[in-house]
């Protein structure tokens, strides 16, 4: 249970990065009064653990109803993990400043609550590469007992809570963030976690790899 727990927090913390996605929300609710920007931060928060609960546990079954292969999902995913963190890691200002474009208001200030799903929570909190990665993690659970596969339910649920309840803490202290950390801090903390990430995708893509080709992990 702990390792699915700390496998699935360190991907989805590399990814959604919201002490990072703070610094964003900070600019891009400037103008918002502090009771509706912890709105919009609890309402970014509750969605952000529905997406990633929903693409954990569903996304690898739809996959599989159109006849894609466990190792395929894998492989797939691992290299999309692995590409996201690569990105993530060479080049995190131009990430920054992507999610920002995203996240910025179409309308005036008195509706931004109302876009606490879209852009707020996708594609700038949980976009495309955090489910992508949730998906990624949903197929590695294990396939016999079940006792170890609810020790991997719960795991992984968790994670993507904590997850959540981040979003939430960083959403909602936001300014302070910025003033604590500052800029370049953050961005040294986004490339640790980003090669953490890096990493969790070669192991899934390995995973994968060995599941295709069964031959391989008897020979090693």
């Amino acid at each position: 249970m702990f390792d699915s727990f700390l496998l699935a927090f360190t991907a989805l913390f590399s990814i959604v990065n919201p002490l990072a996605m703070a610094l964003i929300f900070s600019q891009v609710t400037a103008d918002s009064s502090p009771r509706d920007r912890a709105r919009l931060a609890g309402l970014v928060s509750v969605y952000s653990a529905i997406v990633m609960l929903t693409a954990l546990w569903a996304g690898a079954y739809v996959l599989n109803f159109f006849g894609v292969s466990m190792a395929a999902l894998r492989i797939a995913g691992g290299f999309v993990v692995a590409e996201r963190a690569w990105a993530l890691l060479s080049a995190p200002e131009r990430h920054e400043a992507r999610k920002q474009e995203q996240a910025a208001p179409t309308g005036d200030n008195d509706r931004l609550a109302e876009s606490a799903f879209f852009p707020m929570t996708i594609p700038f909190t949980t976009g495309p590469g955090t489910i992508s990665v949730a998906i990624a993690l949903g197929s590695t659970r294990p396939t016999r007992g079940a006792g170890g596969l609810m020790e991997f339910f719960i795991g992984m649920s968790g994670a993507a809570l904590a997850i959540a309840a981040l979003v939430w803490l960083s959403y909602r202290s936001a300014d302070r963030i910025v003033a604590f950390l500052g800029p370049t801090r953050v961005r040294v903390l986004t490339r640790l976690f980003a090669f953490l990430l890096f990493c969790v995708g070669v192991q899934i893509l390995l995973t994968g790899v060995l599941d295709a080709f069964p031959l391989l992990s008897q020979k090693g």
